[in-house]
């Protein structure tokens, strides 16, 4: 029998379920319609805070402004220095050295005896000498006589002749030229007595002894010892052509004045020094240019009360060149060389860092060098942090603690000033941890072995 069926208003009733596949498929149509603005929305955010997260923040980066200072400018060079006066002593008399006088190394005077020759040859020579200026004297004063008896009888013809009168007129003359002989004999006797003591030209410090006592010494050829003043002293050096050049264009634009007029004041500093503290003067200039080096030879002269400075020693020498003025210092951190070329990093207006190539001066004081060409006045110069610079990018500017802030700071601490960005070490690796499985705890899990143990086959 045939269900029945109503036709009507009614929905016609039959006994088949519903189709709940094409329910399914609409109710996924209607959440996808839903969820899709969402996904979209999400994502349009996660792209943002990538983005966002993406951009890095501007390098922090310290910055100080140029510092004005009266500078002049000048020029170092290499030299030594050279006693201005020294003396290689040697016996003026040939004979056996007798003795020593002086203590090796000590300072003598002028006049002081400083070795002695055996005198006695030369005391004999000199007594010998003494005593043949009285056997001329003596026939001098025979031949006086004897002329004047003769120039009496002359009054009477025939008492004597003109050739006797002659022969003791030219007697007489003979006995006074001898007299002459003997005394310059007698002098050059006392001469080379004298010789025998060596005495010290003039007061300077004195060197080790050359002969021992005993040995024979020869005339003007035998070195003793040697003798240097020490106060003042001479400091020569060496000017390149360079140099040189520049200088004499200066002058010739009247922006310097010749040395040869005005003895400049050289500055001169030691091995140990980092400065240049001893003053003097230019007191000589050369002639020539030595065309194996191509430099000028130059020289000053500087007190050395103190005996400080040594003949020998190696100095450097600072020479001004030009009169003071003013220039811009910077710190020397501050630069930069690119292939040679000096730079640094300027922050304009906006906080951007700008590339700017400079043109170097001398060095002021510790740490501190003069910007020739390049640099202007009140422009912000990045000092710490340049490897944190790119060229055109964006920086956090922070003002450069003072160097007296910075100096106790790092006495302080122990590090340097500004002190370096923290350090956020890498976290230590998790050890395994027991997994909890239905609220039991169970065995550690095992980290993975690079060899692990061959699977057992199944029975």
């Amino acid at each position: 029998m045939q269900p029945m069926q109503r036709v009507g208003n009614n929905s016609v009733s039959n006994n088949r379920p519903p189709n709940t596949s094409a329910l399914r498929l609409t109710a996924a149509i209607l959440s996808a319609a839903l969820l899709l603005p969402l996904a979209g929305l999400v994502g349009c955010e996660r792209a943002q805070s990538q983005d966002i997260a993406a951009k890095p923040k501007p390098p922090e980066v310290f910055f100080a402004l140029p510092e004005v200072h009266q500078v002049t400018d000048h020029e170092d060079f290499t030299g030594f220095t050279q006693a201005i006066r020294t003396v290689q002593i040697r016996a003026r008399v040939s004979g056996y050295l007798d003795k020593v006088n002086f203590v090796e190394g000590a300072m003598v005077h002028e006049g002081d005896v400083l070795c002695e020759v055996d005198p006695r040859p030369y005391q004999a020579a000199y007594d010998s000498a003494v005593g043949q200026v009285h056997l001329t004297e003596a026939a001098l004063k025979q031949a006086k006589a004897d002329n004047a008896r003769a120039k009496g009888l002359a009054g009477t013809p025939g008492a004597i002749s003109q050739q006797d009168r002659d022969k003791y007129e030219a007697t007489e003359e003979q006995g006074m030229a001898q007299i002459e002989t003997s005394k310059a004999n007698m002098a050059t006797a006392k001469l080379n007595l004298a010789f025998t003591k060596v005495v010290a030209p003039f007061s300077g410090r004195i060197s080790a002894r050359m002969v021992d006592p005993g040995n024979l010494v020869i005339a003007d050829t035998t070195p003793l010892t040697t003798i240097v003043t020490e106060d003042p002293i001479y400091a020569y050096f060496f000017v390149d052509e360079h140099t040189l050049l520049r200088v004499r264009r200066l002058n010739e634009r009247n922006k310097v004045k010749s040395m040869q007029d005005t003895r400049p004041e050289v500055q001169l500093g030691l091995t140990d020094e980092t400065d240049f503290p001893h003053k003097g003067k230019i007191d000589f200039e050369d002639n020539q240019v030595d065309q194996q080096t191509g430099t000028l030879r130059l020289r000053g002269i500087f007190p050395n009360a103190d005996r400080l400075l040594s003949p020998g020693l190696f100095v450097r020498i600072r020479l001004p060149i030009g009169e003071p003025h003013d220039a811009l210092v910077v710190p020397e951190e501050a630069l930069g060389t690119d292939q040679g070329q000096k730079f640094l990093y300027v922050i304009d207006d906006h906080d951007v860092a700008q590339y700017r190539k400079v043109e170097v001066g001398q060095a002021y004081g510790e740490g501190m060098q003069v910007i020739a060409e390049g640099l202007n006045p009140g422009e912000r110069v990045v000092v710490n942090g340049l490897q944190r610079v790119r060229a055109g990018n964006p920086v956090t500017p922070k003002p450069a603690p003072a160097k007296a802030e910075a100096a106790h700071s790092t006495s302080l601490t122990g590090g340097a000033a500004p002190p370096a960005e923290p350090h956020t070490p890498m976290p230590a690796q998790a050890a395994p941890t027991a997994r909890t499985i239905g609220g039991s705890k169970s065995e550690p899990v095992k980290a993975a072995s690079s060899n692990p143990e061959p699977a057992k086959p199944r029975k």
